[in-house]
């Protein structure tokens, strides 16, 4: 039986192997340079920065999204941005992605957000496929922009 829940510190190991199964699906395992500890810090620490939702089959942690609080100016209204939702290949095609983006989109009707926005990577047709089955816009006209730590360092140093 499929269970969508808000993670809980106990879950921080599991979702970092996770975040670590996507990374190696989206070819980018070597960009990865943090570690379950801060992960654990930024869900449960004295400062959340993030929230998260898994889903859990039995014993086991197949999925999960991560999201932050957004806020759009034009709407005047909080929103969220969902960071990352995986479920492992072999549960995929079984309604866990569909439960996962529910349960984020009830998340943001229930706090009165204007909107729920991700990114989703240009060359992952089933993902875009997916995301437009719910009902979801991909947007031609934006790009994502982003500065690095080392971006970030530079600038505060001129400040």
């Amino acid at each position: 039986m499929l269970i969508i829940r808000a993670a809980e510190e106990r879950d921080v190991n599991e979702i970092f192997e996770l975040i670590l199964g996507l990374a190696a699906y989206e070819q980018l395992s070597d960009r990865v340079t943090g570690n379950s500890e801060l992960l654990r810090s930024h869900l449960f620490g004295d400062r959340p920065m993030v929230e998260a939702i898994v889903a859990e089959v039995g014993d086991l942690t197949i999925g999960f999204a991560l999201f932050f609080p957004t806020y759009s100016t034009f709407l005047t209204q909080p929103g969220i941005h969902l960071e990352d939702v995986f479920v492992q290949p072999e549960y995929r095609r079984q309604g866990v992605g569909k439960a996962l983006m529910t349960a984020i989109a009830k998340i943001a009707h229930d706090r009165g957000c204007g909107r729920l926005e991700w990114s989703v990577l240009e060359w992952n047709q089933n993902a875009i496929e997916f995301y437009q089955s719910l009902g979801a816009t991909v947007l031609p006209d934006w790009k994502t922009c982003r500065m690095t730590a080392a971006t970030l360092a530079e600038i505060a140093t001129k400040a």
